[in-house]
């Protein structure tokens, strides 16, 4: 009987302790919003210039969000509109995708033959100043809006890039940006080579035609894929790309707060090239679903990897719409490579370091030092 009457002592003691836990969380949480409030009136009331509180509760929002990680943000009403555009596959702008590190923006890459990649922007480039206006301290969406504007009207960038003592300055005229995800040649008479920018709803399919296309010739012998400055998108194609060249195992898994964000996707039997020689290029602007399929490839040991370090962005956001008709960016998990290491700020090793010897990824062998090597490595 005593031994009952502890056991249930202990039980109201431990209630008792959890409810004080959850009540003084509780009220902290009320003590932190009353704070925030009274802080937003004492801006409002002595800062020295006048503010629009609605934008200061915007960055008040976002800087929540981006304390989390540098891929989660707030999109108002506006910019999310936007958005929704620019899948669409054409819009205006530079042509690079941003991401935010330490306050600063950053160039996770720039999409190939639009004005920011013609201009010289690399992946990895540090955004300092807008047309003069200084970026630190702002809001990644602001530092977006800063680069919106309309088409044939010139921004000014000016940019840090490590190496470099000083600061770098570019003008760059605002382009229609058309993303055409896929672009292949036959190099040497016998190694086919395919060049993927983005991952979009059609691009799985656009590389299955280039293969074709490609086996038809029976003289194709070995393949390049490449994936520099590719900043990744769809995960069902980066899927779709990796089975094209695995018979079987696992693709990437993803780990997440939530038990339905715990999945793995496992490859097919069909290898469309059925086992040839196959090289992946890969560097710094190789980001998310580009380093999904180079880190599938390359644990299945099928692929060689060859160039820079990727970018090292494992992590799914998911786009959730709010009332306001804005939305939030927030990650709800991380990708795993089949062997189980996780791409997040880490990335793909490349089997053999080649740095990158020119600005621009044309086929053009005389001037891209990782796709001269990878050449002679195929002939040699």
């Amino acid at each position: 009987m005593k031994k009952i009457f502890f056991t249930l002592s202990a039980l109201i003691i431990f209630k008792f302790l959890t409810l004080s836990v959850v009540n003084s969380t509780e009220n902290n949480i009320y003590q932190k919003i009353d704070l925030f409030g009274e802080v937003l009136e004492k801006i409002n009331k002595e800062y020295v210039d006048e503010i629009n509180q609605s934008d200061s509760m915007d960055s008040a929002i976002n800087g929540l969000l981006q304390s989390l990680d540098p891929y989660s943000a707030y999109m108002s009403p506006e910019i999310f509109n936007e958005m929704q555009t620019e899948t669409s596959g054409e819009f205006g702008g530079l042509g690079i995708e941003v991401g935010m590190e330490s306050g600063v923006v950053k160039v996770i890459s720039p999409i190939d033959g639009t004005p920011a990649s013609k201009a010289g922007i690399k992946a990895g480039d540090f955004i300092i100043k807008i047309d003069g206006t200084q970026v630190q301290g702002k809001s990644l969406s602001e530092a977006v809006d800063l680069m919106r504007g309309p088409v044939g009207s010139s921004i000014n960038l000016t940019i840090r890039r490590v190496g470099q003592k000083k600061a770098l300055k570019f003008n760059i005229v605002r382009e229609i940006i058309e993303i055409k995800s896929v672009r292949a040649e036959l190099l040497k008479k016998d190694i086919g080579y395919i060049r993927l920018t983005s991952f979009n709803e059609n691009s799985s399919e656009q590389i299955r035609d280039q293969i074709k296309k490609f086996e038809d010739n029976q003289n194709v012998t070995s393949y390049i894929l490449d994936l520099r400055n590719n900043p990744g998108g769809l995960l069902s194609q980066a899927i779709r790309v990796s089975d094209f060249f695995l018979n079987n195992g696992e693709i990437v898994s993803t780990k997440g707060r939530k038990a339905s964000e715990n999945r793995k996707w496992f490859a097919k039997k069909g290898d469309l090239i059925d086992g040839k020689t196959l090289l992946v290029l890969i560097n710094y602007g190789s980001a998310s679903a580009s380093e999904i399929v180079a880190g599938a490839l390359k644990d299945h040991k099928r692929a060689i990897i060859i160039g820079e370090n990727s970018y090292g962005k494992g992590s799914v956001q998911s786009i959730i719409p709010l009332k306001n008709k804005g939305a939030i960016r927030l990650t709800v998990a991380k990708y795993y490579l089949p062997s189980g290491k996780s791409i997040s700020e880490v990335g793909v090793n490349p089997d053999i370091e080649v740095n990158e010897d020119s600005d621009e990824f044309r086929i053009k062998t005389e001037t891209d030092n990782q796709l001269n090597y990878a050449l002679k490595l195929l002939k040699g």
